[in-house]
């Protein structure tokens, strides 16, 4: 049997928004506009992108026994994602994010784990079947690092392609450095990992080289508003994007990690496939909230941009 689709392995949280004309300072009160819930989590929200692309697509994370759940379960299911290997904790709460959107569309977000953090290698193992004939494997790092490798591990031991979204930033085990296809740090994550300052294109290609010289295959950079830039042994090349009226830039990076995901299981090139996430970003960014901005495949080609 071919391999095929994508398996999303991470977090799960009902996102609790709310827009305001500007961020408060410390101890300072403000208005907001609006509160929302929307459904989010990076791994359930690029497993929603993904799916919404057409591309089969499984979820393996944790959720608390509770209402939240209950939403979150149903938006994964109505977006097309096999959820029947979620993981319930009976001790902790399903993850949310409160999160302040400004006037231009930029965010600060707080993350509450809960059962996000649960997730534990043991219960990764547990679903090894799963990877036998999955072609991609993407993961984050809003589940315990240990999981992280461990779905690595399994996805290398299955030639699945690997792709690992550090956000948010951390450090990473040198053990996983190897078994990274492909890695997709914005610059602020580019910078922790590599220890190198970027401030533009040269400093952050001799970023993405150290990362290349610990064993890392491809460094794919996300750069907001400016497309991202591809590095590897053999190639150093930029991808801009349209500009388009930015609302929420909430899920542009999730939105990118899903399509290149789904881009890559149906056997697309590397550059082809970062067109293509470079263009369904774009897309989410002008939508308010994190799974619910994510386009479906007609959706983008209906403003013949696929």
């Amino acid at each position: 049997m071919n391999k095929q689709g994508v398996l999303v392995i991470g977090s799960s949280n009902l996102d609790l928004v709310v827009t305001a004309k500007r961020f408060p300072k410390p101890g300072e009160t403000i208005f907001g506009k609006k509160f929302e819930m929307f459904p989010g989590g990076k791994g359930a929200n690029q497993a929603v992108c993904a799916a919404r692309l057409g591309c089969k697509t499984s979820f393996i994370g944790k959720m608390g026994n509770d209402e939240f759940r209950e939403k979150l379960s149903v938006i994964l299911i109505e977006a097309g994602v096999d959820i029947n290997n979620l993981f319930i904790d009976e001790n902790e709460h399903t993850g949310t994010a409160l999160i302040t959107v400004d006037e231009r569309g930029q965010n600060q977000i707080i993350v509450i784990s809960g059962s996000n953090m649960m997730l534990s290698p043991q219960d990764i193992i547990s679903k090894s079947e799963l990877f036998l004939n999955t072609a991609v494997v993407l993961t984050q790092l809003e589940i315990p690092i240990d999981t992280v490798v461990q779905s690595a591990k399994l996805a290398r031991k299955n030639n699945a392609i690997f792709i690992l979204n550090p956000a948010p930033a951390a450090s990473l085990p040198e053990d996983i450095l190897p078994l990274i296809d492909f890695i997709t740090p914005n610059e602020n994550e580019l910078e922790l990992l590599s220890g190198v300052t970027t401030n533009d294109d040269s400093s952050i290609k001799l970023a993405a080289e150290k990362l290349l010289k610990k064993g890392i295959k491809n460094v794919i950079v996300t750069l907001g508003d400016r497309g991202s830039m591809l590095i590897n042994e053999s190639t150093i090349k930029h991808f801009p994007v349209s500009k388009v009226k930015v609302v929420d830039s909430t899920a542009a990076g999730d939105a990118f990690n899903g399509a290149l995901a789904s881009s890559l299981s149906e056997g697309h090139s590397i550059e082809e496939s970062i067109e293509f996430a470079n263009k369904v970003a774009s897309i989410a960014v002008t939508r308010m909230g994190a799974q619910s901005s994510m386009p479906y495949l007609n959706e983008i080609k209906d403003l013949h941009i696929v």
